[in-house]
């Protein structure tokens, strides 16, 4: 079972592509939108090393941003990541 996490802003295209993805894909995930929870950004920086959303985790596992979601996805890997 995957506990998918996906650190979002509202006015972030790219966390749009992703969710669409995941959603898609019938996958569930929990939402952290950063712009409401600004203190949930330094949480995702640490974890991820990195300052852009969406940043996408599958528990502790870092899956990456938007683009290397739909790289995984592209490669046949992505359903494997998220399981």
């Amino acid at each position: 079972m995957s506990n998918i996490i996906i650190y979002t802003t509202a006015y972030c295209p790219y966390c749009v592509q992703a969710k669409r993805l995941l959603k898609k894909k019938d996958i569930n995930f929990i939402e952290i939108a950063v712009d409401k929870e600004p203190e949930k950004r330094l949480d995702m920086m640490q974890k991820s090393q990195r300052r852009t959303v969406p940043q996408i985790f599958n528990g502790d596992t870092h899956i990456g941003d938007c683009m290397e979601l739909y790289g995984f996805e592209s490669e046949g890997t992505l359903d494997k990541l998220l399981a």
